[in-house]
């Protein structure tokens, strides 16, 4: 039998594959209007969230997302969606998305981030779909029958 070769725990760590991670929540009105909003670095609309940052778990990096961008301090409900995507050319690395259940919210709750959000809209479920990305849209898909169902989902690359 050959002894194996064991790499150095920083090394081995270091050549282990890389993952960007963000989570977001799903919020509707007492109307189930869906609440999307319109960041000024990109051409589409998204629901609220951003990327978990070192150290952060995905629960509190929606916590604080939400915080910053609508003014809405609560912890998130039960996971929705968690999303994986693969890397692409505008992103070189693949996404894993958390999405979890914000709960009813207000239009006069929100107190917008205008440093990085142009606008927010509570609308229609087909309304909302039209300004979101075909990421945005899946999510937002599944995001919706998971909170109806009361099921957790999982999904890779559209599927």
């Amino acid at each position: 039998m050959s002894e194996r070769e064991w790499l150095p725990p920083e090394q081995w760590f270091a050549g282990l594959a890389k993952n960007i991670a963000s989570a977001g929540a799903l919020f509707t009105d007492s109307s189930d209007r869906v609440l999307i909003v319109k960041p000024n670095y990109r051409d589409h609309w998204l629901m609220v969230g951003g990327l978990v940052e070192e150290d952060e778990t995905p629960e509190l990096a929606c916590r604080r997302e939400v915080r910053e961008e609508i003014g809405v301090d609560r912890s998130p409900g039960r996971p929705l969606l968690v999303d994986w995507t693969s890397a692409s050319v505008a992103r070189p690395l693949p996404l894993i998305e958390f999405i979890f259940d914000g709960g009813v919210l207000e239009p006069g709750q929100v107190r917008l981030d205008d440093e990085e959000l142009d606008e927010y809209r509570f609308l229609p479920q087909d309304r909302a779909m039209d300004l979101l990305s075909g990421n945005g849209r899946r999510r937002l898909t599944a995001a919706l029958e998971a909170r109806r169902t009361g099921v957790t989902l999982y999904r890779s690359d559209g599927g």
